[in-house]
């Protein structure tokens, strides 16, 4: 993309921002949640795109965002934040499906994949009467069972574009390969906005364990399950080996998935508390209006303190994080942009009966490497959590329960409201459980 600003543009920011900030200003990324230094996002009157404009280097990022907004020449101006990922520190499945569990080690006996995806199992008497209950499971077995039934298995028609790290999708010489619980065909084409290219691949792991959860291949005799395992995967890579990502690459990359034919946009991660993020949220808001489904994560206490965007977006759908005892995580934060929870793992808050803390597993990329993989049992958070939402979200749209004439924007609304009202009630307060804690099998059910 061509960053350069029209001559009289280039002169405004440069004036203003001169006038406004004193010599030996500085600004930079911040440990947590900073903005890129030397940096803003600028809207001018009339046009149609936000630009990334470069500023001096005695210029403070703070106080030229100031200097501009007072200019009747902007529509506005904001430092280019950073987001960081929300991690706390084909055959019919009429039965249980085969994946065995590990893909490294001893192998495991055909469906050992529910000695460790607590989070798939049902919850009360399901479907399949062979699963063991799990207090905290969403009951993954009974909507593949309603999808088969509609000749949707799997989430089959779907596309879930994956806003992450990257994807570990396919290989590339000697440094990268694909997950071997993926197939090929299960992607398509996505965007790496990090380094500008069309190779969207994952360093550091947290993309490939949220696409797992979402789509990992089922039934294929190899590692777990993931929830829509038909649905099509659209990697696109907006935070860098370090979970970290700017604002001006995301809001690129939401616009990307949009135009690229994604119908379920996931972003496990946040920004700080209280930040306006307008790029974002313009782009957001164009999801809405051409019927795409946002999912986010609210962010874990410890790395954020409030929830914060883009899970208090327009029409984003905020998830906080549950245990595998069926509790609120600790970790999960509370406030109004909460509509529902799902599985994140980890320990639970304080006054819950239960102590089951049992993290989330995928196959991911073992820490430090981008070639070999495992199921590691540190994943916890909301992460994961928007992962399941995201993942049920493409159910309810393959299975259907939503009116096929509802318009654009009303389809986001229905599967907005069909999550909520199918949701299980922990009897917490809406402002830290939302509507509750997501149950696949009653939200694809077409009765429900």
């Amino acid at each position: 993309m061509n960053r350069r600003l029209p001559t009289a543009a280039a002169a405004l920011v440069v004036a203003l921002c001169l006038g406004a900030a004193p010599a030996g200003a500085t600004s930079g990324v911040g440990t947590a949640h900073g903005f890129a230094s030397h940096q803003l996002l600028v809207k001018f009157a009339g046009a149609s795109t936000v630009r990334t404009v470069p500023l001096p280097a005695r210029v403070g990022v703070p106080e030229a965002a100031a200097a501009l907004r007072d200019s009747p020449r902007v529509q506005y101006a904001a430092p280019n934040y950073i987001a960081t990922a929300s991690t706390a520190p084909e055959e019919p499945l009429a039965t249980v499906p085969n994946d065995p569990g590990p893909i490294s080690g001893p192998p495991g006996p055909p469906g050992g994949w529910v000695l460790k995806q607590w989070n798939f199992l049902p919850w009360e008497g399901g479907a399949t009467p062979l699963l063991p209950l799990s207090p905290g499971g969403i009951d993954a077995v009974g909507a593949w069972k309603h999808l088969e039934e509609v000749g949707h298995p799997g989430g089959e028609g779907v596309t879930v574009a994956v806003l992450d790290t990257g994807v570990a999708y396919r290989a590339k010489g000697t440094n990268f390969r694909r997950s071997p619980d993926f197939s090929s065909g299960q992607f398509v084409k996505g965007y790496d906005f990090v380094d500008n290219d069309r190779l969207p691949l994952d360093e550091n792991g947290h993309g490939t364990h949220v696409a797992g959860t979402i789509a990992e291949k089922t039934n294929n005799g190899i590692g777990l399950t993931g929830l829509a395992f038909r649905a099509k995967l659209m990697p696109v890579r907006v935070l860098d080996k370090h979970g970290r990502g700017r604002a001006d690459d995301i809001a690129k990359g939401i616009r990307f998935a949009v135009a690229s034919g994604a119908d379920v946009i996931n972003m496990s991660f946040n920004f700080g508390c209280d930040r306006e993020v307008p790029g974002v949220e313009e782009a957001l808001r164009q999801a809405y209006r051409r019927g795409v489904i946002a999912v986010a994560s609210i962010g874990n206490l410890g790395s954020e303190t409030c929830v914060a965007p883009p899970a208090t977006g327009s029409h984003v759908i905020g998830v906080g994080g549950s245990t595998e005892g069926g509790c609120l995580g600790s970790y999960s934060l509370s406030g109004k942009g909460v509509d529902v929870i799902a599985p994140g793992g980890g320990f639970p808050a304080t006054g819950c009966p239960s102590v089951l803390s049992d993290p989330i597993y995928q196959v991911t990329l073992k820490e430090g490497s981008a070639r070999d993989f495992g199921e590691p049992s540190d994943y916890v958070g909301t992460s994961m959590a928007a992962a399941h939402v995201s993942g049920l979200a493409a159910m309810i749209l393959a299975s259907g329960t939503i009116d096929p004439k509802a318009k654009k924007k009303g389809k986001v609304g229905a599967v907005t409201q069909r999550l909520r009202q199918t949701a299980r009630d922990l009897g917490l307060p809406a402002t830290r459980q939302g509507a509750g804690l997501i149950d696949a099998a009653k939200a694809t059910e077409p009765s429900a």
